[in-house]
């Protein structure tokens, strides 16, 4: 076995402590720099989210706020719309005029009146009508599809339509006309 003198002894474990302590002091040195590097990612990152999502927000609240004044204008519309006469004899009158230019005849006319109706979650007066009239089939049909062009806030709720037989024997001169018995809604808002 060699033997080793107590002051080589000491260098080599100087030696071994030194080396340990480089070895130790380039890993730390290492690790410092990666953190460092690692740091200044995620700040680089936490700014770029902030960016993002600060251009994210702003573009969306631009989107909605968009949205909002196309459906506040929508509503506006909407209500111009509804917003309209459900006078009786305004409705009567044009409903003549209707029947006249597509030659039918107006039998009855009855109305219980003005009434609240909710429709949508929105209340809105309503004018209920039960019209009965006469005169070719195709011409009621016009009449009905004419009506509802003249009061676009207007809905048919029934319509019963009835063509009599023809007469059996050729001496009866007396033809009933078909008729149609309709009930019609109208709508209108009078709110804000």
């Amino acid at each position: 076995m060699i033997k080793i003198s107590k002051t080589a002894l000491i260098f080599l474990a100087g030696g071994i402590f030194v080396i340990l302590v480089a070895i130790l002091g380039m890993n730390y040195s290492q690790q410092s720099q990666e953190q460092s590097r690692l740091n200044h990612e995620l700040s680089l990152a936490q700014l770029r989210l902030e960016e993002y999502a600060s251009e994210q927000l702003s573009s969306q609240q631009e989107e909605l706020e968009s949205r909002l004044t196309r459906l506040e204008a929508r509503l506006k519309v909407t209500k111009n719309n509804l917003y309209q006469s459900i006078q009786s004899i305004e409705v009567t009158e044009t409903l003549y005029e209707v029947a006249e230019a597509y030659d039918v005849e107006i039998v009855e006319i009855s109305s219980p009146g003005v009434s609240d109706k909710e429709l949508e979650e929105v209340t809105l007066s309503a004018l209920t009508l039960a019209v009965t009239v006469e005169g070719d089939v195709l011409n009621l049909i016009d009449f009905i599809y004419a009506w509802t062009e003249e009061y676009p806030t207007g809905v048919v709720e029934s319509v019963e339509i009835t063509v009599p037989e023809p007469p059996e024997d050729e001496e009866e001169t007396a033809e009933e006309l078909p008729s149609a018995d309709i009930r019609l809604l109208i709508y209108t808002y009078e709110g804000d």
